[in-house]
């Protein structure tokens, strides 16, 4: 049992969003780690290392404060060790945590648990021409239209056709692939991050295992937090950035997509970590936690990691790519119209768990870095090369999906963000409560309920696995939104309100 008291001596309050845990919170720490948390939300996070602390905690995941300090300790690092403060524990590193590593350190590593189990989970935002007005004399048919169209739930198997030769053209091509295949316009490309293509896939670094896991799942929402909301713009705080990205108005529709790459995804994190388990041995890499199993950037298991990693991140591109063209079909059906006609362009599609290398300023010069987000979302300034020719005034748009029956926003990156935290920021709310303790607690039917009340329609494919993403599961999301505003990694644009829900 460790004593909290001694533990605190490392903790320093920077300022009313910042904290710092300080080298020694944990053995071998190279660099501080830092938080992101505003009053409101701060108990959540300190909260769960007194109870580990005190009690003697012995559980499989360490309290997100303990795996921010022990990601600090891990070859190669540089900056600090970022918790977003939408962070809980998670496998190895939390969810929202955000570390970068030195390419020119050969010491540098790359970690399976830094980008998480479900590979490029990301967020899609479709815009459209029409208001709640027209949405809400056929929201049942419409949302039951959804929810016939696009495949949810565990187990659930796609309806693009697909077969192992062409699996390995998508898991190479991303989106370029949809885009031969029908299933994009041209534009959607320009709105994704990395142009919805990682270049450095290699199809044959994926499990013939895994392969068949993602086979029958292409175009599927799957269960868990996944989900696809038609959503009402609910607020404007920013109106040049909000109508650069084509959102004039209150009351506008929007559509939000939250998915990954199902089992490919899960499978490819599986097979890597056991690969790097015993390159650790042989390359004498020290961790203080083994869930932070990893190997040399330029190892062979590394590299293959990398290029698995990327072909299931292009897997999870593609897979919202053909959720965005079922999606066009059940609106066009429902107004009998056609998609350009309703102007169902992708906003944007960021990802919430990926491994990029990428170039930051650290210790006042360029430097390459293989940068892990795992649960938060890059956040690029304005004027940098990466973002579309759309977005150059403004800052990349910031997708930060909120729980189910809350709100959701839309964020834009500052250079503040750029200097502080790779140019990265939160990716949700984050969980408060295990999805055991949510399933004891709460009742199905009372979150159903409630959710009718609030004028939400919802569609699901499993009615008891409802409790689990409940909103009283989460952290409040309007708090972790304001602390990222108010520390300026990243600055809102408009707030969207859910008035129809597809789960798994």
């Amino acid at each position: 049992m460790s004593d909290f008291k001694e533990e605190l001596k490392f903790i320093e309050k920077i300022d009313s969003v910042r904290y710092r845990i300080k080298k020694g919170f944990v053995p071998n720490m190279k660099v501080d780690g830092m938080i992101y948390v505003n009053d409101h939300i701060k108990s959540l996070v300190f909260e769960e290392l007194e109870q580990y602390s005190t009690k003697g905690g012995t559980g499989g995941f360490l309290p997100a404060v303990k795996q921010i300090a022990n990601v600090a300790s891990l070859p190669g690092i540089v900056g600090h060790s970022l918790g977003m403060p939408d962070i809980h524990s998670g496998y190895g590193f939390s969810i929202g945590n955000v570390a970068a590593f030195d390419c020119e350190n050969p010491e540098s590593i790359v970690s399976p648990g830094g980008v998480g189990f479900d590979i490029n989970c990301g967020v899609r935002l479709l815009r459209t021409n029409l208001f709640e007005k027209d949405i809400e004399p056929i929201k049942e048919s419409l949302c039951q239209s959804l929810f016939d169209h696009i495949p949810v739930g565990v187990g659930s198997k796609g309806v693009i056709p697909m077969n192992l030769k062409t699996l390995d053209s998508a898991l190479e091509l991303g989106i370029d692939w949809s885009l031969r295949e029908g299933y994009a316009w041209v534009e959607d490309k320009e709105h994704c991050e990395e142009y919805g293509r990682m270049l450095n896939a290699d199809p044959t670094k994926v499990t013939d295992r895994a392969k068949k896991r993602g086979l029958p799942q292409l175009g599927t929402l799957g269960a868990g937090n996944h989900y696809l909301e038609v959503q009402v713009v609910d607020e404007i705080f920013d109106k040049t950035a909000a109508s650069k990205m084509g959102v004039d108005e209150v009351g506008q529709i929007c559509i939000m997509i939250h998915s990954g790459s199902r089992g490919l995804g899960h499978q490819v994190a599986t097979d890597a970590l056991t690969l790097m388990e015993k390159a650790m041995a042989r390359d004498h890499i020290h961790i203080n936690d083994k869930q932070l199993a990893c190997s040399r950037i330029n190892s062979e298991e590394g590299q293959d990691y990398l290029a698995g990693m990327a072909a299931a991140a292009n897997f999870a591109w593609v897979n919202r790519q053909s959720m965005t063209f079922l999606t066009r079909q059940a609106f066009a059906k429902a107004f009998n119209s056609t998609p350009d006609d309703l102007d169902m362009h992708v906003i944007y599609d960021v990802s919430h768990n990926i491994a990029k290398f990428e170039e930051h300023m650290v210790n006042g010069r360029p430097k390459k870095l293989l940068v892990h987000r795992k649960g938060a979302t890059r956040a690029l300034p304005p004027h940098h090369p990466l973002i579309p020719v759309d977005y150059q005034f403004t800052g990349q748009p910031v997708l930060i999906g909120g729980t189910m029956g809350t709100c959701s926003y839309v964020l834009t990156g500052t250079d503040t963000g750029m200097s502080e935290t790779f140019g990265s920021t939160c990716h949700g709310a984050g969980r408060s409560i295990s999805r055991n303790k949510s399933r004891n607690n709460l009742s199905y039917t009372d979150v159903l309920d409630s959710l009718k009340q609030k004028g939400i329609s919802i569609r699901i494919a499993s009615p008891k696995l409802v409790m689990e993403e409940a909103p009283e599961s989460y952290k409040d999301v309007v708090q972790v939104i304001e602390t990222c505003h108010t520390a300026n990694i990243s600055k809102k644009s408009f707030k969207l309100r859910p008035i129809a829900v597809i789960k798994g």
